[in-house]
């Protein structure tokens, strides 16, 4: 698509976005703040706002480009399989919320150190920051493709404008700058999402046409090879995520007590349940006004029925959505990814420090962040392109999550682990998934989402197991251990 469709209207719409997101991280960076403020240690952010951030943080521009093409396709589908964040959050109000908050200080794994060893917390940085790169970086090209090929945006532009905003007012004003523009990005998001349903469903003819033309079994819960054993692996796959994500587990850690860490998870499975029907109507509606996409052009289907439907100026705001849906993740993570360099690896190599020094070093690693997630942004877009890698990645993404989330949940409920089971349980993880992944050049099975997630966090377990049994605490040890889960009970 040519950028024939987009007015001038349009770019000053998005131009007043970035402007206003500027803006916020100068008028924090006026504001006297420490590393605690800057990476929210200081645990003084209120439960509204960081629950908004957590949102905003959950989702990104892919919700517009890959769900979307499956509510074109299959209808209610995507709405169930976003459902399945509901409970996973739930259960993280009741089981996890206090506990991360009082386990993490300044750094969403800085209590790896204390309850397994402090090698295990290295190598979890040291490994957990590459993939935190890596997916941001696919994310920032999700976006730059959706906005830059699907709506006329340049797409060298959209990668560089919006990656170089994140960078300046997460750089300028930390998380506070972070949680006040995702606040922000929620309602530019929230004008979007209430404007076109209404606009899709007056091209449909009304609710009860729409219901009326609808192919077959488009309102089913499960469709093709989205049946429910695959919404059960991925329940646990995002129930996962959404417990151990670097950025979210922050946003547990930084708020004012314990009951509002509570208060923060049921507002967020709130919002997570009202969501998704609004969210892939106007796609499941485009099924109806637009019925001979091609198979290929469904990724783009969001960015269709918009060209479509929406009037002169309003393509702006949708532009300035699908920017707000990454750029809260993105900064979130580049702030998360920021406070374990400085924690876990400035930290523990520099004897002698300072506040100003810690401050320094943690706008530094804000910068190193944000333009490495650039910079590599770039790389796969020229090198591989975006579809081949996006799908090679995620898949091994699967061979990597479960051996970084369950050494951490274990840790956090169980004593019996020993403190050198961990660093067991996170290689013996991960080298079983990388032999998996390894074997899937001759059997591609093993590549899959369920096979492999469901391995490697069996090899996982396993491994956890095997490693207190061969490595057993001394009694000192076993006290600290016991120490510090009583400490998250209490």
């Amino acid at each position: 698509m040519s950028n024939a469709g987009l007015s001038p209207i349009d770019y000053s719409v998005v131009g007043v976005f970035f402007a206003v997101m500027v803006g916020v991280g100068v008028y924090f960076s006026r504001r006297r703040q420490d590393a605690g403020m800057f990476f929210g240690s200081d645990k003084s952010v209120p439960w509204w706002l960081s629950g908004i951030s957590f949102y905003m943080n959950s989702f990104s521009a892919l919700a517009f480009v890959m769900y979307s093409a499956l509510a074109y396709k299959y209808g209610w589908v995507p709405v169930t399989v976003s459902w399945l964040s509901v409970p996973a959050v739930l259960l993280g109000a009741r089981f996890l919320a206090v506990r991360w908050r009082r386990a993490a200080k300044g750094s969403p794994i800085d209590f790896i150190a204390t309850r397994y060893t402090p090698a295990m917390c290295k190598t979890l940085a040291w490994l957990g920051l590459p993939m935190q790169l890596i997916d941001n970086a696919l994310k920032l090209l999700a976006i730059g493709t959706v906005v830059g090929v699907g709506m006329g945006f340049p797409l060298v532009w959209a990668i560089s404008i919006s990656g170089v905003i994140i960078v300046l007012y997460t750089f300028l004003g930390g998380l506070r700058a972070t949680l006040v523009c995702d606040f922000i990005q929620f309602f530019v998001i929230l004008a979007v999402v209430f404007t076109l349903p209404f606009l899709c469903l007056e091209r449909v003819g009304g609710f009860a046409a729409f219901v009326d033309k609808a192919p077959d079994g488009f309102f089913a819960f499960t469709a093709d090879k989205y049946d429910w054993p695959y919404m059960i692996v991925f329940f646990l796959m995002v129930g996962s995520t959404l417990s151990t994500n670097w950025s979210l587990v922050q946003r547990y850690y930084s708020t004012k007590s314990d009951g509002d860490a509570k208060k923060m998870a049921y507002l967020v499975s709130a919002l997570l349940f009202a969501g998704p029907p609004l969210f892939f109507f106007p796609a499941m509606a485009a099924r109806i006004f637009l019925p001979e996409l091609a198979e290929s052009d469904m990724n783009g289907v969001y960015a269709i029925l918009c060209r479509e439907i929406l009037p002169v100026g309003m393509m702006g705001l949708v532009i300035a959505a699908m920017f707000s849906a990454t750029m809260s993740s993105l900064a979130g993570n580049f702030n998360a990814a920021a406070s374990v360099l400085v924690n876990e690896i400035y930290g523990r190599f520099v004897r002698r420090d300072s506040p100003r020094k810690r401050m320094v070093a943690a706008r530094a690693a804000t910068v190193f962040v944000g333009l490495a997630v650039i910079a590599l942004t770039f790389v796969m877009q020229y090198a591989q392109g975006a579809d081949d890698l996006f799908n090679l990645t995620n898949k091994a993404f699967s061979v990597f999550l479960a051996p970084v989330s369950i050494p951490m949940l274990a840790g956090v409920f169980s004593s019996r682990l020993s403190k050198r089971a961990g660093l067991c349980g996170l290689v013996g993880g991960m080298m079983f998934g990388l032999a998996m992944f390894a074997a899937g050049a001759w059997w591609p099975v093993l590549r899959e989402m369920k096979p492999c997630y469901l391995a490697t966090a069996a090899a996982t377990t396993v491994s956890l197991v095997l490693g207190s049994i061969i490595f057993r605490d001394s009694p000192s040890e076993r006290k600290e251990v016991e120490d510090f889960v009583s400490r998250l009970d209490a």
